[in-house]
């Protein structure tokens, strides 16, 4: 299930995930110290849709059969973040997961759900995503979503956590 952020989000995605240095080993920040880093981030998250810019869903199991729940104040279970930026006629896809939740297709299918809407609307024709070179297991998702390996981008992506220089990247699109 996507859903909108709130702001009473912040404490589960810091616990969660957002102080996890495996979950953001390739993301493009670095992992939260304070739970205020992670309530400023929810914040921007909820600002960017008021202002059109950047739309964020966070993604959350409706069957919880199986898991676990770390925290009873979030039904359903929060497991992850998905983003979409639309750039005239592309939409730009980022992503998180929580390291308990990988592997189990949930990204997959929240990345499907995103690239059908987008390719769905008019003046969208194309839907892309990169990932560090290493990253085989987003490469995967973006696979299993359908999406095809466009190339190489040299240098193209900064991930402070493995390097403070850009790095190769694979660019991954689906169009229509």
């Amino acid at each position: 299930m996507l859903r909108l952020p709130i702001l009473d989000d912040a404490e589960t995605i810091f616990k969660l995930y957002a102080q996890d240095v495996e979950v953001t080993r390739y993301l493009t920040w670095k992992p939260h110290s304070e739970l205020g880093q992670t309530r400023a981030h929810v914040e921007r998250c909820i600002a960017n849709w008021e202002q059109g810019s950047r739309f964020a869903w966070v993604i959350a199991l409706k069957d919880l059969s199986g898991f676990q729940k770390p925290d009873r104040s979030t039904i359903p279970l929060l497991v992850g973040m998905i983003e979409m930026r639309i750039n005239r006629f592309e939409a730009v896809l980022g992503y998180v997961l929580a390291r308990p939740f990988w592997g189990q297709g949930i990204m997959t299918e929240a990345v499907r759900t995103l690239i059908g809407w987008a390719l769905a609307q008019p003046e969208i024709y194309r839907v892309s995503a990169t990932c560090d070179w290493e990253n085989r297991a987003s490469a995967r998702v973006m696979e299993k979503a359908g999406m095809q390996r466009e190339g190489l981008r040299r240098r193209g992506v900064l991930h402070p956590n493995i390097s403070d220089a850009p790095r190769d990247c694979w660019l991954y699109a689906k169009t229509k």
